[in-house]
């Protein structure tokens, strides 16, 4: 099947996409393109005008200091796993973006685009959510931050306007005594996760003093728990037993026709054991 026809605009500076997009409601934002080129395919999508974004300057770069990480919108995800600076400063972007499809796929796909693609079965719209990170876009009324929290309102559904451009994505940094830990489950490597549980464990005097979980794949918008009461400051098997229970209370897992709702819970309680293992070990050896 091949796309319905539409019409293509090529924009050089930013004020001319925001006005692209403007110009139709019925407009959508080409980055990368490694999901909305094969949604356009199947004719699940079907816009009027698509605004191709990869001749703007200055939107490619991959940057992190002492506050965190920031990824423009046509920095591609082979780029932002290639950066030693980000996985010293906030390694579960890293180790999110390792499980990303394939590497053809990331030598073109875009982080950002991931993002505000807004698919509860993708890594990064998850880990952003965990991490409390946030997303800069650009609109007629210029620029504004879009916390994660406050993102993503609905399958495939952001808070975005039509007429906005997102431009950069940040990440904070990991603090000090915290660890990391990404995990997930899918039939071939590369494929969609059936299940996917990411961690931020931080760590005081050897007690757990906060614990969360992000779940991808599970609902309809990414999920995350906070399981610092269920861990009440320890990592062992009653611990990891009662948060995982915890964590499940929180989730609401669907059957598709990759996985049934039992199955993906099963694969929510394993996968929080776990990644909160991991991201404990890890903080404990930061």
């Amino acid at each position: 099947m091949k796309p319905t026809a539409f019409d293509y605009a090529r924009p050089e500076t930013l004020e001319e996409a925001v006005q692209a997009l403007g110009s139709h409601p019925d407009s959508k934002v080409l980055a990368g393109g490694q999901s909305l080129v094969p949604l356009m395919s199947m004719r699940l999508a079907a816009p009027a005008l698509l605004v191709d974004i990869n001749g703007l300057p200055d939107l490619d770069h991959v940057t992190a200091d002492a506050s965190g990480v920031r990824i423009g919108a046509l920095a591609r995800h082979a780029d932002v796993l290639a950066s030693p600076d980000v996985r010293r400063v906030q390694p579960l972007v890293s180790l999110a973006l390792a499980n990303v499809a394939h590497p053809t796929i990331r030598n073109r796909g875009t982080t950002v685009g991931s993002i505000v693609h807004a698919d509860a079965a993708a890594e990064m719209p998850m880990v952003l959510q965990l991490l409390d990170g946030s997303v800069d876009v650009v609109g007629p009324a210029g620029r504004r931050t879009i916390a994660a929290g406050d993102l993503y309102v609905g399958p495939l559904e952001s808070s975005l306007a039509h007429d906005e451009v997102a431009v950069e994505a940040f990440f904070p940094a990991l603090p000090a005594g915290s660890g990391v830990a990404f995990e997930e489950i899918s039939r071939r490597h590369g494929d969609y996760a059936m299940c996917g549980v990411a961690a931020v464990v931080a760590v005081e005097d050897g007690r757990v003093v906060s614990a969360r979980a992000g779940y991808l794949s599970v609902s309809d918008v990414p999920v995350v728990v906070d399981l610092t009461e269920a861990l009440a400051g320890a990592v062992d098997e009653p611990a990891l037993a009662r948060a995982a229970e915890a964590a499940l209370a929180q989730l609401e897992p669907e059957t598709d026709i990759h996985a049934s709702a039992a199955y993906r819970a099963h694969l929510a309680t394993v996968l929080t054991a776990r990644v909160l293992t991991a991201a404990h070990d890890h903080a404990r050896e930061e």
